[in-house]
């Protein structure tokens, strides 16, 4: 197409280790499709556990030496790698909406917020510390130092495919540590556009190497079993995420995880209204709503519930659905035609259950994977979108009558990444906030992702923060030295 010949000699297509660009060990690639048509972008070097192996072994010769490079060193490259980044936004975001489909606006916003990581950790690397205390008894000095834990792998999803990227690799090359990453499958060329970039950028060879590949297990499976591997960091489903707990467990790899949501957001009978239906448009459908940290859950007070409802229908309804690179479109097409049918049947289920279409509710045909913006009011708790991830343009609005009511209905989940509520009551907001089961919480705030800020999730969504000051160590080891008076 068109649009990806614009941009398509920027961008490596090959298994990215030491510092090049090369075929897969097999020789086999595989499609990268354009979500809003179907039609293939281009073809991508099909790696597989030879190509993992090789990956590795560039890590692990690489390791040492760029552990023992000086922070403001490790500082500096990842600020030239953010500075290439921000000059690029451009290119790099037509090229994530073109792979994954969302619309140039958000993909420039993607380029932003995955380029600050980039300069947020340049900044924490600098600042990685320790302490040297006298014993209590007196008896000697305590040394304590942290150092990176080694070669990690980081395993990125398709939805944000530059900024899940940029928040591992980020803190794993401040703290000192080398990365293999394996980025999802239906989009891979925006991770080899950023090694492009990082090598531009002065990283040294091994550093940083992307093994793409249309069989993830055939690229992670040998590299968890593999003792020289120390950590593996992963962003996608709850279901995964507690498949590579167990192949870590092997080895007793530090681990990191970012797992499935179930966001509830939550309007109080004394909120704002227009701040809450700008929240609930934001929360909701930020990346057409494929997003893990998305509003699936709206409850809303009794008393406002039916304003509510029928205002939201009337934003959500006006949004114009199309190809991303389009001018004037709001929503794009979901990923691929697995996921449409997904957020169809979930749609079908609440319907069959009772619940009321208030604007959309069906597939658009045509070329692409489309799902009309929706809205559903009086969804039934009973309905499987109330307990499972809608990841799609799909707003289900439940009605409450008491706090202690909707607290627990949020609540009643296995996860807890994050919630939104709001309210002008100031005790109420502590009160929730500190009620709510979640890693993040947005009082009056729809979106609450901050590269300064620690990202993570309770229960069954995940293990340790990303972002933040919190971020980095999750890429050291803390060594105690004992040290005699």
């Amino acid at each position: 197409m068109l649009e990806y010949d614009r941009i398509s000699g920027l961008i490596p297509t090959g298994v990215w280790i030491d510092g090049t660009s090369a075929p897969a060990a097999s020789k086999a690639t595989f499609a990268v499709r354009n979500p809003a048509s179907g039609e293939i972008l281009t073809e991508v070097a099909d790696g597989n556990g030879d190509d993992a192996v090789r990956a590795l072994d560039s890590a692990v010769k690489a390791q040492s030496a760029w552990a023992a490079t000086a922070p403001r060193e490790r500082s500096a490259m990842l600020r030239r790698a953010w500075e290439i980044l921000t000059d690029r936004t451009e290119e790099i975001a037509l090229l994530m909406t073109l792979e994954m489909g969302k619309t140039l606006a958000e993909a420039r916003g993607e380029v932003a917020y995955g380029g600050e990581f980039l300069r947020w950790f340049s900044e924490e690397a600098v600042r990685i510390g320790g302490r040297y205390t006298e014993s209590p008894a007196g008896t000697g000095r305590i040394l304590v130092t942290q150092q990176p834990v080694g070669p990690c792998l980081a395993i990125t999803p398709w939805n944000f495919p530059l900024a899940m990227g940029s928040r591992k690799i980020g803190p794993a090359l401040a703290a000192g540590c080398t990365v293999i990453v394996k980025p999802a499958e239906d989009t891979p060329l925006t991770m080899l556009a950023l090694a492009q970039i990082f090598a531009e950028a002065g990283l040294p060879e091994g550093v940083l190497s992307v093994v793409p590949g249309s069989d993830a297990a055939a690229i992670t499976a040998p590299l968890l079993a593999d003792s020289r591997l120390r950590k593996v960091t992963f962003t996608g489903s709850t279901r995964v995420g507690k498949l590579l707990l167990r192949q870590a467990a092997d080895n007793v790899l530090r681990t990191s995880m970012e797992l499935g949501g179930n966001a509830p957001f939550i309007v109080f009978e004394d909120a704002d209204l227009e701040q809450a239906l700008a929240g609930a448009m934001a929360a909701k459908m930020r990346n057409g709503g494929e997003a893990c940290t998305a509003a699936n859950r709206i409850y809303v007070h009794n008393s406002i519930r039916e304003e509510f409802a029928s205002r939201l229908a009337e934003k959500i309804g006006a949004l114009r659905v199309g190809p991303g690179h389009e001018p004037g479109v709001d929503t794009g097409p979901l990923i691929n035609e697995r996921q449409r049918n997904s957020v169809a049947a979930l749609v079908e289920d609440a319907v069959a259950a009772g619940a009321v279409v208030r604007t959309g509710g069906k597939t658009i045909d045509g070329p692409g994977w489309f799902y009309q913006p929706t809205v559903l009011d009086e969804v039934p708790r009973t309905a499987r979108m109330h307990r499972e991830e809608i990841f799609g343009p799909v707003a289900a609005i439940y009605g409450f009558d008491t706090e202690d009511d909707v607290v627990a209905a949020a609540n009643d989940t296995e996860y807890g990444l994050a919630a939104y509520f709001y309210t002008r009551d100031l005790d109420r907001a502590l009160r929730v906030s500190n009620a709510l089961d979640a890693g993040m919480v947005g009082v009056n705030r729809g979106v609450i992702s901050d590269p300064a800020a620690p990202f993570g999730g309770m229960k069954q969504s995940g293990l340790g923060s990303e972002g933040g000051s919190e971020g980095i160590h999750e890429y050291l080891d803390t060594k105690y030295v004992a040290l005699t008076r």
